[in-house]
C-alpha cells in the first residue's frame, strides 16, 4: 500500500514539474531524467486516474480542465506529504525516555522536571510509567526503563548509580474520624494499638520492613489493617477509616480534604528519593540533561510543612 502511495506521489511530482514549466524537455531536466521517461510517468498518471491531464500538440501541451485542478490542488498535497515525511523522519530520530515513578514520591517534582526538561530537548519525549519499587528496578535491569524515580533499595543494585534529589521526612495520614485527629502531632506512643494501614510487603519490601523495624525498635504493637498496592489504593483505605498509614510528606499534593497528615516526633529516618539509571548510560547526555533537571526540581520544590 505504501509503495503504492509512494508511486502515484512520483507520478504527481512529475506531472506538476511539467506542468510548472509549460514544457516536457525542461521539466524532465531539471528532474534529471529523461523526455520519454516523463511522458511515460504523466501517461501512467492519467491511466491511473482516468482522465486526460494534457492537450497534447505536435512540440506543445496545455492543461485540461483535469489538469488544472490537479495542478492546484497536487501542489498542497505534495506539500503536506513531505511535511509529514519530515515529522516521521523527526520522531523516529527523537529520543524516547522512559521514566517509572512513584506518584507519592514524586509529587512536585516529576512535573516540574519534565517541562524545564522538554524546553531544552523539545524533540526528546518522556514516557511516564506509575510503577511499584520491585518493577521500577526490574524494568531498569531489563532495559524496559531508562530513569526510575524512587527510594533506592537497601540491597545494592548492581551496576545502577543513584543521584539523590530530595530528602522527606515522615508523616501519618489520619481520617477525619479518627480519634487521633484531636492531637497536634503525634509521638510513636500514639500509634500502639492502632489498625495501620501498609503498603504490601511484596511490592514494597523496603518500605515494609522500615515501618515495621522502626514500630518493633519503638515498642509500638500496631496491627496491620489493610496492605495496599500503590498510593491510591493506600489514601483510599483511610479515607474509608480502615486504619492511619505512615507516609512521606510529599504525600500531601494527593491527600484529600477527609485525610490529614500529623506530624510525628520522633520519626523513622527520613526518606531519601532518588533517580537511577544504568551505569553503561552514564554517558548519554541527554538522559544526563534530564537527571540533572530531576535533581535541580528536587532542590527547588520543598515538600509541604
Amino acid at each position: 500500500m505504501l509503495d503504492r502511495l509512494f508511486m502515484e506521489l512520483r507520478l504527481l511530482r512529475s506531472f506538476i514539474a511539467a506542468a510548472e514549466d509549460g514544457n516536457i524537455s525542461r521539466a524532465a531536466a531539471r528532474l534529471s531524467m529523461t523526455q520519454p521517461a516523463l511522458s511515460r510517468q504523466i501517461k501512467a498518471l492519467e491511466d491511473e486516474l482516468g482522465v486526460s491531464l494534457l492537450e497534447r500538440a505536435a512540440h506543445s501541451f496545455s492543461l485540461t480542465p483535469a489538469g488544472e485542478l490537479l495542478l492546484r490542488e497536487g501542489r498542497g498535497l505534495v506539500e503536506r506529504v513531505e511535511l509529514l515525511d519530515q515529522r516521521v523522519r523527526a520522531a523516529a530520530k527523537a529520543q524516547m525516555i522512559r521514566v517509572g515513578y512513584s506518584p507519592s514520591l514524586t509529587a512536585g517534582i516529576l512535573a516540574p522536571a519534565i517541562e524545564a526538561f522538554s524546553q531544552l530537548h523539545p524533540r526528546a519525549r518522556v514516557e511516564l510509567s506509575d510503577l511499584n519499587s520491585l518493577e521500577m528496578v526490574e524494568g531498569l535491569q531489563k532495559g524496559a526503563l531508562d530513569v526510575i524515580v524512587t527510594v533506592p533499595p537497601n540491597k545494592e543494585v548492581a551496576e545502577v548509580t543513584w543521584t539523590p534529589l530530595q530528602q522527606q521526612s515522615w508523616r501519618v495520614a489520619v481520617p477525619r474520624q479518627h480519634a487521633l485527629m484531636a492531637r497536634a502531632s503525634l509521638t510513636p506512643q500514639d500509634l500502639d494499638g492502632q489498625r495501620l494501614v501498609i503498603y504490601n510487603q511484596r511490592e514494597y519490601p523496603d518500605y515494609w520492613n522500615l515501618v515495621a523495624g522502626w514500630f518493633k525498635g519503638q515498642g509500638i504493637n500496631a496491627r496491620i489493617a489493610s496492605e495496599c498496592d500503590g498510593i491510591t489504593s493506600l489514601i483510599s483505605a483511610v479515607e474509608a477509616g480502615l486504619g492511619v498509614a505512615l507516609v512521606v510528606e510529599r504525600t500531601a499534593c494527593l491527600i484529600p480534604e477527609r485525610i490529614l497528615l500529623k506530624a510525628l516526633k520522633p520519626q523513622p529516618q527520613p526518606v531519601c528519593i532518588a533517580a537511577g539509571m544504568l551505569d553503561k548510560q552514564r554517558r548519554d547526555k541527554v538522559l544526563a540533561v534530564f537527571v540533572e533537571e530531576l535533581k535541580r526540581a528536587g532542590e527547588t520544590v520543598r515538600p509541604p510543612q
